[in-house]
C-alpha cells in the first residue's frame, strides 16, 4: 500500500475446561476455571468473555479472555487509538469513543525517557500501526524498544493484523519510502515513530500530533538511552514545496496538507541541500511479508509460531501481561489480559502466557503491553459503555497508546 501525503507522499464454544495446561519452555502451567465461571458470558454476536484462574511459577494468576469469532461476518477487529500517534488515553475511553464493545490495550509506547532529561515523553508506540486501512506509523530501531526482550529472528516490525479477508494473521511491516527533489533521491527511513535509525531521515504528518519531534534524534540502533544526536536539520513542506528549514526538530501539530522531514547525522546532512521554495515529492507505504494488504495493523512481539512456542521465551520472569491468540485459521482470536489486583499480581512468564494461549486453540501467538498497561474490557448486557474486567496493577486504568478494538453492528 502506497500513499502520497499531499505533496505526492507518499467464537465457537470453547475447549474443553481447563484442567492441565502443557509443559512450554520448561515452564509448568496448570489451571482451573473457577466455580461459577466455567462458562462464556456473551457480549455481542460472535463475542463472548469468561475468567479463569491458573496456576504457575509464581503462583496463582487469574486469566480474563474475550473470544472473537471473527467468521461471524458482523465482527470484526480494529486499532483502538486517540486520533494521533503521539497520544495516549484509557482504553475504556477510547472503546467507548469508537463504539466497540470489547477490548485489549496494545502495543509497548514511549513511556519514560529518564535517560534523555528535557526531552519530552511521545508515547507513540513501538511497532507499526494501521487504522481502516490508514497507515499511521512504521516500527522504531529494536534497539530503541520498550517491552521485554524478542524473541531470536523477530523485529519491531511484527504485526498482528487483519486483511481484506477479515482473517487474522502474524505478519511483518516494513516502510517503504522516497523523498526525491532535484539533487536526487534518497530512502525514507521513518515513518511517525518516536525513534529514526542512525544517519537517516523520517517523515512527520498530521497523524503524528503536536509532540516534540526531539525525540526522533535520540538514542541509537543499539542503544534506546544513547544521547541525542547533535547533528540534525528539519524541513517543513507544504504543497510540493519547502516552506521552511531549521537546525533542530520542532514540535506543534503538522497541519493537513504538509509534511516535517527530520534528519538526524547522514540524514540531517543530506536535507540540508534543501531549501525554501525547493520542490520536493515524498511517497512512502507499509509493505507486508506476506503482501496482504491490512485494514488493521498493530505492534507487539511474536510468541507462538504453528502451535510452537518461539525459540528462547523467557521462563524465569513473571508478570502482568496481556496477548493475543489466533486460531481456526485465522478466523477465531482470543483477546487475554491478566488480572493486576493484589492476589494475581505476579502474572505469568512469558512462557507461561503462550502456553495459555496455546490451550485456549491458538496456533499463533502475539504479546502486547503489560504491567499497569494490562486491561481487558467488554460491554455489560444492554449497556452502551465497556467495562473495565480486570484490576489494573496501577489501581486505575494507565493511559496507553493504542489497543485491540472488536466491534460488531
Amino acid at each position: 500500500m502506497t500513499r502520497r501525503h499531499n505533496w505526492s507522499r507518499a467464537r465457537r464454544t470453547a475447549s474443553t475446561l481447563l484442567t492441565t495446561l502443557g509443559t512450554l519452555a520448561g515452564a509448568a502451567l496448570a489451571g482451573a476455571a473457577p466455580a461459577g465461571a466455567a462458562s462464556w458470558t456473551p457480549v455481542a454476536p460472535g463475542v463472548t468473555y469468561r475468567q479463569y484462574d491458573v496456576s504457575a511459577a509464581a503462583g496463582v494468576a487469574r486469566v480474563h479472555v474475550l473470544d472473537v469469532d471473527l467468521a461471524d461476518s458482523r465482527v470484526r477487529l480494529g486499532l483502538l487509538y486517540p486520533g494521533k500517534v503521539a497520544s495516549r488515553a484509557a482504553l475504556s475511553s477510547m472503546a467507548d469513543a469508537q463504539r466497540a464493545v470489547a477490548g485489549v490495550n496494545g502495543d509497548f509506547f514511549n513511556v519514560s525517557e529518564t535517560q534523555h532529561p528535557g526531552v519530552p515523553v511521545t508515547g507513540a508506540s513501538v511497532g507499526p500501526a494501521i487504522a481502516e486501512g490508514r497507515e499511521l506509523k512504521s516500527a522504531v530501531p529494536n534497539g530503541q524498544r520498550f517491552g521485554p526482550a524478542l524473541p531470536r529472528g523477530t523485529s519491531t516490525r511484527a504485526v498482528l493484523g487483519v486483511g481484506a479477508d477479515g482473517r487474522a494473521r502474524l505478519d511483518t511491516l516494513s516502510l517503504d519510502g522516497t523523498v526525491t527533489a532535484a539533487p536526487g533521491q534518497l530512502k525514507l527511513a521513518g515513518l511517525n515513530q518516536y525513534a529514526l535509525p542512525e544517519n537517516s531521515v523520517g517523515a512527520f504528518t498530521p497523524d503524528w500530533g503536536s509532540a516534540s519531534r526531539k525525540r526522533a534524534t535520540c538514542g541509537t540502533d543499539t542503544s534506546r538511552g544513547a544521547p541525542c544526536s547533535t547533528r540534525t536539520y528539519e524541513v517543513t513542506v507544504r504543497d510540493d514545496r519547502v516552506v521552511a528549514v531549521s537546525t533542530a526538530p520542532g514540535s506543534g501539530g503538522v497541519a493537513e496538507g504538509t509534511t516535517v522531514l527530520v534528519g538526524r547525522e547522514a540524514g540531517a546532512q543530506q536535507l540540508k541541500v534543501l531549501k525554501v521554495g525547493d520542490r520536493v515529492t515524498v511517497r512512502y507505504g507499509l509493505t507486508s511479508g506476506s503482501r496482504t494488504a491490512y485494514r488493521f495493523a498493530i505492534g507487539g512481539q511474536p510468541l507462538l509460531s504453528g502451535g510452537q512456542p518461539l525459540a528462547g521465551l523467557d521462563t524465569r520472569t513473571s508478570a502482568v501481561r496481556t496477548a493475543v491468540g489466533i486460531g481456526d485459521g485465522g478466523r477465531r482470536v482470543f483477546l487475554l489480559a491478566l488480572d493486576g489486583g493484589t492476589a494475581y499480581r505476579r502474572g505469568l512468564t512469558i512462557a507461561e502466557v503462550a502456553a495459555a494461549l496455546r490451550n485456549l486453540g491458538a496456533t499463533e501467538g502475539f504479546g502486547l503491553d503489560g504491567g499497569g498497561s494490562s486491561t481487558l474490557v467488554s460491554r455489560p448486557t444492554g449497556s452502551t459503555r465497556v467495562d473495565v474486567r480486570n484490576h489494573p496493577s496501577d489501581g486505575v486504568e494507565r493511559s496507553v497508546a493504542n489497543g485491540i478494538g472488536v466491534f460488531t453492528p
